[in-house]
């Protein structure tokens, strides 16, 4: 057979380009040899009228890139890329393309932690405060000693919202995880009480595998979960070396966004490949392939989505896992999203099937073309009176909210209140006036009286949004509205002041703060 040598000073431009894509796009090397075995064409559905979806829906929206995983018992359906995942050096997409996650990162960090658990070093039901430094989570209502680490680990905590992005291109850095810990680390529910996603939870957790295992999050990701299964194009933020293989992320306008990075990488930092995460959904559908370790038990694969107990604020929240079901199938997943990324990762464990969707744009795509190939994949059950209905419709449109007249203050609120927001640059005075008209004026520190906006009301509670200066340098870092939210407990008005940056081409913040307030007059 010749053989042939293309000379670097020879080869045409697209050539060469066409060349060092294919490159980044070959499988890599794995832990051990590749066993997944592709099925064959006379067992493989007919995937095309999903993939027509994708290239039409990429198009309509604009999308840059997306990236299509599909394995059932063992088996890869369906690998396939489409797009740019960098339009400016014309990479295209394929498997192996390295994308951002976002919260699909939580089981991943719980898997994580439970690798600890199985070794003895962290018990779930143990105060998380057990695991952590100096800098603990303050409760404001409640005992911190009830936020658990599984409470942290199913958003029941009482730990508030929060999102904190680091752009390339700005002069602010992440604090250290302890002083985000002293800044944001509170409770503002009872824990056991309520169900809030918390990405600073899981950046507690990510922080709590650190200091138990004497290693960096990344690196006791890498050494414990990623290499084991055989994801060698998985890391936290872009691994050294991995750079040509992650995709950009791009804004709304099709732009790309410069890389940022956040102060809870645990809940969002994890990149990875369309067939990696597939691999990563197999070992956890106990379908695990002859060249991954079984770095977790059956048994602690099982705690991991485990319908919390009766009583609890959210029974479909595991640990990691959202758990659900599609035509009476149990399933569970993660969904993600944030500037520049859209994603889902959706696993049957009965079928031994898993399902992955990556895109680099912010988009529907993903949620949409998981729908099209669960109906493709899952037939639909015998019909029946008692048929469960489906819990995840391909395509439905939100009703449209009803719109309400404004309603009266009710009487326990009519009046002044005065009180404090907490921050960790100091205390903020704060003063609300509840008129008999409904209207709620507020006035922060010395700043001017201003209007309580989109105000929703009940005989215990206020919600609204009004702008204003709260005072520090990570709420200043952008333009934003706070978001108050209180409740009444006893005399006292008690609750969240959450500075959210307002919509842009970026994703900015959101940094709750503590309030509390009493009637004057």
């Amino acid at each position: 057979m010749a053989s042939f040598v293309l000379h670097p000073r020879r080869v045409p431009f697209a050539v060469a380009l066409a060349v060092g894509a294919a490159f980044l796009c070959l499988p890599a090397p794995s832990a051990g040899q590749e066993t997944a075995k592709s099925a064959s064409k006379s067992t493989t559905p007919d995937f095309g009228a999903v993939r027509e979806f994708i290239r039409k829906r990429m198009v309509s929206e604009n999308v840059a890139s997306a990236a299509v995983a599909v394995a059932r018992d063992g088996q890869f359906l369906w690998e396939e890329g489409f797009g740019w995942a960098d339009r400016e050096k014309r990479i295209p997409a394929c498997e192996h393309t390295m994308y951002s996650l976002a919260s699909i990162s939580k089981p991943i960090t719980a898997t994580g932690l439970m690798i600890l658990k199985q070794r003895g070093k962290i018990d779930l039901d143990h105060p998380i405060n057990d695991y952590l430094g100096e800098a603990k989570l303050r409760a404001w209502v409640g005992d911190a000693k009830d936020a658990t680490v599984r409470r942290v680990a199913n958003h029941t905590s009482g730990m508030p919202l929060h999102y904190n992005f680091f752009y390339a291109d700005e002069p602010h850095h992440p604090p250290d995880r302890d002083e985000t810990i002293r800044r944001y680390g509170i409770l503002v529910h009872p824990p056991g009480k309520q169900y809030t996603y918390s990405n600073l939870g899981y950046g507690v957790l990510d922080h709590v595998i650190a200091r138990q295992s004497a290693k960096s999050y990344a690196d006791f990701m890498r050494e414990e979960v990623f290499l084991p299964l055989g994801m060698t194009r998985a890391s936290i933020d872009i691994g050294p070396g991995l750079e040509p293989y992650a995709a950009t992320r791009y804004s709304r306008d099709g732009k790309p966004l410069p890389f940022y990075v956040v102060d809870h990488p645990g809940a969002s930092a994890v990149y990875c490949s369309a067939h990696d995460l597939i691999r990563f959904a197999l070992f956890h559908a106990k379908c695990r392939l002859p060249d991954q370790r079984a770095i977790l038990s059956d048994d602690n694969l099982d705690t991991m989505r485990e319908k919390p107990g009766p009583g609890a604020p959210n029974r479909d929240y595991a640990l990691g896992w959202a758990l659900g079901e599609y035509r009476g199938r149990r399933l569970f997943g993660h969904g993600g999203g944030m500037g520049g990324v859209s994603t889902i990762l959706t696993v049957l464990p009965d079928e031994k099937m898993a399902i992955a969707v990556l895109c680099n744009s912010n988009t529907a795509l993903p949620n949409l073309a998981e729908q099209r190939i669960l109906a493709l994949l899952v037939p639909e059950p015998a019909k029946s009176a008692s048929s469960p209905s489906e819990s995840k419709p391909a395509d439905k449109k939100p009703a449209q909210e009803k719109k309400t007249e404004p309603k009266p203050s009710p009487v326990k609120l009519t009046g002044e209140w005065r009180g404090t927001v907490h921050t960790h640059k100091g205390d903020v005075g704060i003063t609300l006036w509840f008129r008999e008209s409904g209207d709620v004026h507020v006035r922060l520190g010395d700043q001017l009286k201003t209007l309580l906006n989109s105000v929703t009301r009940g005989d215990n509670r206020v919600v609204g949004v009004f702008t204003g200066d709260i005072g520090t340098e990570d709420a200043n870092r952008t333009a934003y509205d706070l978001h108050l939210t209180l409740a009444l407990r006893g005399d006292q008005l008690g609750g969240t002041l959450i500075a959210i940056s307002r919509p842009g081409k970026r994703v900015g913040n959101a940094l709750s703060h503590w309030v509390e307030l009493k009637k004057r007059r």
